[in-house]
């Protein structure tokens, strides 16, 4: 059981986030009072009896609790971090919001599973625009396999995978009846959906408008001869006549002073932080320039025999667990991804939940302040630290934590990221670029684990920085920038 403190403190935010924030991403009035009545440490799901219609209910309220929840999740970054008068003091109650509906979406799927298992519906996981979400339909006498779940029977205990084993056929219980399915479908794509055609639609108001004041102002004026002002596509400065056009992520690029950095990579029972755990963390410190420092021990054995520490050092690999009715469920997919089986990483088998362990996140979070932090697609960690780590929004707001991406590293100064049909950016997977960049062998792939996958992070870009140094491109060439870098807030450079 976790420490109530910090949710009754969280709560005592509201009236914070209510004045800076009225309405959540749907642009919906948040109904505050509705928020502080929640239980957020002791969970907001609702545990049936095992009736059919009974689960069918839970199910519905569930759905509309979680739909409520992350709308209002969703906006809380955009209300922080252009909170400039900073009337919101703390991100705690973002977090434990998160921290409740992960646990609310354990409750949905085993609500999910109840169903197959009493033959209710039959649930398929498909791919819906921006989400992949689970479809009911009505059983027909076998249900359909699911790559990403494993099978729960009505006893709690996870249950094997095999072939042929479906969890209504491992189910003592049949209730030969049907109940109705159209209010209890995942509404999840069509509001993703929805709020980015409502974002998209700002953008061009914005840019119309941005381009009307130009327009009565000059200030859009050409360069003599009526030709566009320097910049575009050219800026970018690739190595072959391959010119992609700069996008938000270059702001992550590194500078050409960097040097100590510690690259970090996560893996999660899911992409979303609102609603997954992480289970593996892997970080690592290098130097880009600098020797290595003395005295740090010379070897490090990874997973991966064939890897060498070379300039690394500081290495640590942490392991942490999920709730019990996250264990029961299984993740075969994710099994499959990375090795790791949540089945056996149950908090009830000994393993700590990181969003339970204050010390946890208290270390971590002292790390990434210290130096620059390095990630491929660095937006993934960042999203999940904001939503995990205790005090990472806060820092990350004050200037305190800068991240340094590999992606557009890989993107824009990678002569090898040509686009393709099958790749229109280019192939900028971290196997892709470590491979290019000669921190993995051909014959071998990224293991997706933190630990080893920030090493061949690392390494690739140590690789990539020296040759770019050696041509007088990226950092050194005529875009580059001076200073370490990458992304921050609160600095001005």
């Amino acid at each position: 059981m976790t420490d109530r403190a910090w949710f009754d403190a969280a709560k005592g935010d509201i009236p914070q986030w209510a004045a800076s924030m009225p309405k959540d991403a749907d642009g919906t009035t948040i109904d505050w009072d509705w928020v502080r009545s929640l239980d957020l440490a002791h969970g907001v799901g609702t545990i049936p009896e095992s009736t059919p219609q009974s689960i069918h209910d839970a199910l519905k309220a569930d759905y509309a609790t979680r739909e409520r929840l992350e709308s209002i999740i969703a906006q809380c970054n955009s209300a922080f971090m252009t909170d400039f008068d900073r009337f919101i003091g703390s991100y705690r109650l973002p977090r434990a919001l998160a921290y409740a509906n992960r646990r609310l979406n354990d409750n949905i799927n085993t609500l999910l599973h109840l169903g197959e298992q009493q033959h209710l519906w039959a649930v398929s996981r498909e791919r819906r625009g921006r989400a992949t979400i689970a479809v009911l339909k009505p059983y027909s006498g076998s249900g359909p396999s699911n790559d990403d779940q494993g099978m729960l029977d009505l006893s709690g205990e996870a249950g094997g995978t095999s072939a042929g084993n479906t969890a209504a056929e491992n189910s003592d219980v049949k209730f030969p009846t049907t109940v109705v399915l159209d209010d209890v479908q995942d509404r999840t794509a069509a509001i993703l959906d929805a709020r980015a055609e409502r974002r998209k639609a700002q953008r061009f108001q914005k840019r119309a408008g941005d381009a009307a004041m130009a327009r009565a102002n000059l200030s859009g004026a050409t360069s003599p001869g009526g030709a566009a002002l320097p910049g575009g596509a050219a800026a970018s400065g690739n190595a072959t006549g391959h010119h992609p056009k700069p996008d938000w992520r270059d702001a992550y690029l590194p500078g050409r002073d960097v040097d100590a950095v510690m690259g970090i990579d996560i893996e999660t029972t899911g992409i979303d932080p609102a609603r997954d755990y992480i289970i593996d963390v892997g970080f690592e410190f290098m130097n880009m320039a600098s020797p290595r420092p003395a005295g740090e021990p010379e070897t490090y054995a990874y997973e991966q025999g064939y890897y060498a520490a070379g300039d690394a050092y500081g290495q640590s690999r942490l392991a942490f667990g999920v709730p019990p009715e996250n264990a029961a469920l299984g993740n075969a997919l994710i099994a499959k991804l990375t090795g790791i089986d949540v089945c056996g990483r149950s908090s009830e088998a000994g393993y700590r939940l990181f969003d339970e362990w204050p010390q946890a996140q208290a270390g971590l979070l002292a790390r990434l302040t210290q130096q620059p932090y390095v990630a491929h697609n660095a937006t993934f960690e960042h999203s999940w630290f904001m939503l995990n780590v205790a005090g990472y929004a806060e820092s990350y707001r004050a200037g305190r934590i800068t991240i340094i991406d590999t992606l557009p590293m890989s993107r824009q100064w990678d002569p090898g990221a040509v686009p393709t049909n099958e790749h229109p950016y280019g192939d900028n997977t971290l196997d892709a670029y470590a491979k290019r960049q000669g921190a993995l062998d051909s014959a071998h792939n990224e293991r997706h684990l933190g630990l080893e996958d920030s090493h061949i992070m690392l390494v690739a870009m140590k690789h990539h920085l020296a040759a770019l140094k050696a041509q007088g491109k990226g950092p050194w060439g005529s875009t580059g920038r001076a200073g370490v870098g990458g992304k921050s807030c609160g600095r001005k450079r």
